[in-house]
């Protein structure tokens, strides 16, 4: 979905690549020879640096992010592409967290965008359901809530066990991300934008989410904004999506109505997601995870990792090579050109050879017709 903002719009990008773990070692190779064809005809320079973060160093090093990793991405990089983290044979999954959520806070992503978009009408559960209505995108709060770890265990493993975890929210934290979110709205010319929390049965942390969308609700007049409890508002996305047009929310509701989202529009294998700052170096991945139990057998689809890769060139200030590889992903999906999970008999490989090729084989202005 466009209208991420962008970076700098400058001649040329570097590029951090961190594959990480099962299907993200698969995918992302997949998705940096599609950048690399999409971005010849146009010549743009794009250079790709890959970074070994993940299970296997962990393991072999007791290494998760290193030590100046968050400053170097910082300052010598316009984004980052990544696959996904997650091993069996690291239970506690200690690194994942440390990279990926130490990246989402320490270098303040505090937007997780996912677009939620049907790009065939075939792949949707829905019954009767076309392109037209499923097409909004959700903005979820990136650095708080739920998943900031504050919390502990007391009586641990006795019949008396307590466990607590804090919902952190601030004011800054929920403005920043109303407002984005509006801002969003007025800059696409969408009308329709909901808020959703759980403020009825949890009034301190979410009645600062109702207070504060009220007041900032008044300098959008021209956007048709609501609110929705997070359960009325999953059902109603299942019940008639096209009344959505942006979405906006906390860390865990946002976590969980996008992969409700992404299942509408054709699973977790299709679905893109950004982790932005704007105008500083932000983080793209689809968000289907490291699926160890598929991983190694050539069949993992890699167009989450191909639309979250468009993502990246928008928010770099490449529009047309952004929409050139969303023409792709549709012809592909026409073309059935596609791995197994979604009814195709591809390999991964083969649909990054099949994309590769079809953006790169015709000059820019051709394939934007």
């Amino acid at each position: 979905m466009p209208g991420i903002p962008m970076r700098n719009g400058g001649p040329k990008a570097r590029i951090a690549v961190i594959p990480g773990d099962g299907i993200g070692a698969e995918v992302t190779p997949q998705a940096v020879k599609v950048l690399k064809a999409v971005c010849a005809p146009t010549q743009r320079p794009l250079e790709f640096v890959e970074f070994d973060w993940g299970a296997d160093k962990y393991l072999r090093e007791g290494v998760t992010l290193p030590p100046g990793a968050v400053e170097m991405l910082r300052d010598e990089y316009d984004a980052i592409l990544f696959g996904a983290l997650g091993d069996p044979r690291v239970p506690s999954n200690q690194h994942a967290a440390d990279i990926l959520l130490g990246l989402r806070f320490k270098l303040d992503l505090y937007v997780n965008a996912r677009p939620v978009e049907l790009l065939h009408d075939r792949l949707t559960p829905l019954r009767d359901r076309t392109e037209k209505d499923i097409r909004l995108i959700v903005f979820r709060e990136n650095t708080e809530g739920l998943y900031v770890g504050v919390g502990g265990v007391f009586k641990q493993d006795t019949p008396d066990e307590i466990a607590v975890q804090e919902d952190v929210n601030s004011r800054k934290g929920v403005e920043r991300i109303v407002r984005y979110a509006f801002e969003y709205a007025r800059r696409k010319g969408l009308k329709r934008l909901c808020m959703s929390d759980k403020s009825n049965a949890m009034p301190f942390a979410h009645g600062l989410w109702q207070r504060v969308f009220k007041e900032v609700r008044r300098e959008y007049t021209d956007i048709d904004s609501r609110h929705l409890f997070i359960d009325t508002l999953a059902m109603e996305m299942v019940r008639d999506p096209s009344q959505f047009d942006v979405v906006v929310t906390c860390n865990l509701f946002g976590d969980i109505l996008s992969d409700l989202g992404a299942q509408l529009a054709g699973g977790l294998g299709l679905a893109p997601s950004g982790n932005i700052h704007p105008g500083q170096t932000s983080l793209f991945e689809p968000v289907h995870g490291s699926a160890p139990h598929i991983a190694g057998q050539g069949i993992a689809n890699p167009l989450g990792s191909v639309l979250t890769s468009a993502m990246m060139l928008e928010f770099l200030g490449w529009r047309q090579e952004a929409e050139t590889l969303r023409r792709a992903v549709r012809a592909g999906l026409r073309e059935n050109c596609v791995t197994p999970d979604l009814g195709g008999k591809q390999s991964t490989a083969a649909v990054g050879d099949w994309l590769a090729e079809r953006v790169g084989r015709a000059d820019l202005a051709a394939q934007l017709k």
